[in-house]
């Protein structure tokens, strides 16, 4: 199965945090999956999700000793590895944070299967939409084991 999904945020801050961790992993295993043409999985991504990964990155920059212009570059190398996602249709309110609603309107609209995530507990009821929440660890065990 080729899985597509959402990242949410906070995955994404902790991918830079911390180049040792499952969300690290998972961007590297991207990455690799554009390189080798393998295309395990799918990231689909909204606009104004994408804004909130800009907005959210450059707030906290100076906790992992970024600059601006360091913090675009990374995001424009990431943007060139997803598909971007329109959103024709938005499901708000659905969940209690207005953001957390952008990232499951990025998934619907993408047709994903999983949203990955940190915070399972904020996307309590989105398996009425066919949506699960998985942690970036979680995620990579349903990929087959990465080749070198």
């Amino acid at each position: 199965m080729r899985y597509r999904i959402v990242l949410d945020t906070n995955v994404v801050l902790a991918a830079v945090r911390s180049r040792s961790g499952a969300s690290a992993a998972l961007l590297r295993r991207l990455a690799a999956n554009a390189v080798s043409g393998r295309a395990e999985f799918t990231v689909c991504l909204s606009v104004t999700l994408a804004l909130e990964y800009e907005e959210v990155l450059k707030r906290h920059r100076t906790g992992f000793g970024w600059s601006e212009t360091q913090v675009d570059r990374f995001l424009a190398g990431l943007y060139g590895l997803v598909e971007e996602t329109p959103v024709y249709f938005r499901w708000r309110p659905l969940l209690r944070d207005a953001d957390d609603d952008m990232v499951v309107e990025a998934a619907v609209a993408g047709g994903c299967q999983a949203i990955v995530t940190f915070n399972r507990r904020d996307f309590a009821g989105i398996e009425s939409l066919k949506l699960e929440a998985l942690t970036p660890g979680e995620f990579l065990t349903r990929l087959p084991p990465a080749r070198e």
